[in-house]
């Protein structure tokens, strides 16, 4: 089997087949969000829980590699943009796939926004990582979302299911985006879908027993799995919220 679909297929869990990714690049977009202060701490907090990948800058892969365990996959994020910028949804190549690929990186992420003046950028972005992990034998996960001066409502069914098409026309490995509420257009859109989908969690839900109704309803779907932030690390005990995630996702522990 080729390196990179290897090291995709690492990323499932052997008895539920589906993958729980937490992104931790947040504090570069919002600076040092609540839960985020110490990142060391949390990493170990998280340890021993059926998580499948760990999202990271490279900067934080340096400061706390020792802290990040050995069962979770390392993704590497290479793009960004800060809240401040303007636009605010631009996002930029920040590290190569050969840095990731050095810092030990088992797959990288990208993040991308369509439907604003510079989508053209972010997509050829896109599609040259693409080509550049598949050569050093990584995996790419892409963030799509669609959002800008064209769009009206991000997480429209026909925009969510659009940024779906997107990264499977550029030949990604495993796809995030926002859930759009509408259970039968979502299913539709990752059924046509020939590589995993996983959903985001975004911002975090003041009531955690409604968020994880919600994952319930969306993992009918038949989402790959879940690639959930800061409804993590931003609860008063993040690695119990993930242990709760994971049983919804996986099942129980044997």
């Amino acid at each position: 089997m080729i390196g990179y679909l290897r090291k995709t297929a690492r990323l499932f869990h052997p008895d539920s087949k589906r993958t729980i990714i937490l992104p931790l690049d947040h504090g570069l977009s919002e600076g040092t969000l609540p839960g985020l202060e110490d990142l060391g701490s949390l990493l170990q907090s998280i340890a021993h829980v059926r998580l499948q990948g760990v999202i990271l800058h490279k900067g934080m892969v340096l400061a706390h590699a020792s802290e990040i365990s050995l069962e979770q996959s390392l993704i590497v994020h290479l793009s960004a943009g800060t809240r401040h910028g303007l636009p605010p949804y631009n996002k930029a190549l920040v590290c190569s796939v050969q840095e990731a690929l050095r810092l030990g990186a088992d797959m990288v992420s990208m993040h991308i926004n369509i439907g604003n003046e510079l989508e053209d950028r972010m997509l050829s972005d896109l599609g040259a990582c693409v080509e550049e992990a598949h050569q050093l034998g990584l995996p790419l996960l892409a963030m799509i979302y669609a959002r800008g001066g064209q769009i009206v409502h991000e997480t429209d069914s026909a925009l969510v299911a659009h940024s779906i098409r997107v990264g499977a026309e550029l030949g990604v490995d495993m796809i995030k985006v926002p859930y759009c509420g509408n259970p039968n257009s979502f299913a539709k859109a990752v059924t046509s879908c020939p590589v995993p989908v996983v959903v985001s969690g975004g911002p975090c839900n003041g009531d955690f027993r409604l968020f994880l109704r919600t994952l319930k309803e969306v993992l009918e779907t038949g989402v790959a799995g879940v690639c959930i932030g800061r409804n993590v690390f931003q609860q008063d005990n993040p690695a119990r919220a993930l242990a709760e995630i994971c049983t919804l996702v996986h099942g129980p522990a044997s």
